[in-house]
């Protein structure tokens, strides 16, 4: 019961922001640039999308295996479509993460690896879409906000006041999880060659999410608006960068909120960014319904190893 109080809440969360938000707009503007969008766009994203998967069920093989969990090429993309579309229609965005560790822990009997497994996998993306977010906001950010280097400052101090806000509220969480973390993160992410592989792997899959923003713009006519890809690439990093706040569905209502904000601090329309967010957040629902199927396939049903079925068991690893 407590668990679909939550769930509720969450989508109402979710349909309250938008709402609001949508109050606050021209919605006729931001439906006559969505309206722009031709559907055969729906072809080139779509292969972006794949080769996300691919290589996003790459790269958790590649920390899997570091941890000493075998996951075959095949299953992995399988498990990782899954949970794309678990991620896509569940609140906070990680259902289908935790779904896969839960379903890998039963394959292979190691629970705890399957778990960091996937946490490593994510983080790596995270890491690596947080310094992109910093690199190209101070790079491309208008003029307005670095006026003779002021605004680069205060932008710092912003960023820096939020990160001392979070880890002040987290401080315990996050000391938890890396003491349960620590050997398992030099293993599979901090070490060598670990860490270059990893963040090669999370700047690939990054720059596909790029491209989906980048085509997307293009169908709806920003580019010459924009006047700068860098521009328009950055403010795209951190509007993905928006979405990996849980609190609502898929990023939902938080990426159009982020969009709302940004799109005017770099002189151009809200409306232009909440349409580019709205459109980015329906096709990537659309591309990730093939994941959904794999619900009724057989062929991805987890096998308990060792003990009775549905038990885990425990291993030591070195």
């Amino acid at each position: 019961m407590a668990n679909r109080r939550r769930l509720i809440a969450r989508w109402a969360l979710t349909v309250a922001v938008l709402a609001i938000l949508f109050w606050q707009l021209d919605t006729g503007a931001v439906s006559a640039t969505l309206s722009a969008l031709s559907l055969w766009l729906l072809l080139p994203i779509g292969v972006l999308v794949l080769l996300q998967v691919t290589l996003s069920a790459w790269r958790w093989r590649y920390t899997s295996g570091a941890l000493g969990v075998t996951v075959p090429p095949g299953l992995a993309f399988r498990e990782y479509y899954l949970a794309t579309f678990l991620n896509q229609v569940l609140p906070g965005g990680v259902a289908g993460d935790f779904n896969r560790a839960w379903r890998q822990g039963l394959r292979s009997g190691e629970k705890l690896a399957a778990l960091h497994s996937v946490m490593i996998e994510r983080l790596s993306g995270q890491l690596l879409l947080g310094l992109a977010a910093i690199i190209s906001g101070a790079l491309y950010l208008p003029q307005a906000l670095r006026v003779n280097g002021s605004g680069y400052i205060a932008w710092l101090l912003a960023v820096g006041m939020l990160v001392l806000v979070v880890f002040g509220l987290f401080r315990n969480r996050v000391r938890h999880y890396l003491d349960l973390l620590r050997k398992d993160l030099r293993r599979a992410l901090l070490g060598w060659p670990q860490l270059p592989v990893q963040l090669t792997g999370s700047a690939l899959v990054l720059a596909g999410y790029l491209g989906v923003l980048l085509i997307l713009a293009a169908g709806q006519g920003n580019w010459a608006g924009t006047g700068s890809v860098g521009l328009l690439l950055a403010l795209g990093t951190i509007l993905l960068l928006s979405m990996v706040v849980p609190v609502t569905v898929a990023g939902w209502g938080v990426r159009e909120s982020a969009a709302a904000v940004l799109w005017p601090v770099a002189g151009l329309p809200a409306e232009q960014g909440v349409a580019l967010s709205l459109a980015y957040g329906v096709v990537n629902l659309l591309w990730s319904l093939p994941g959904g199927l794999l619900l009724f396939s057989g062929r991805s049903a987890p096998q308990a190893q060792g003990g009775t079925p549905g038990q885990t068991t425990y291993r030591t690893r070195g």
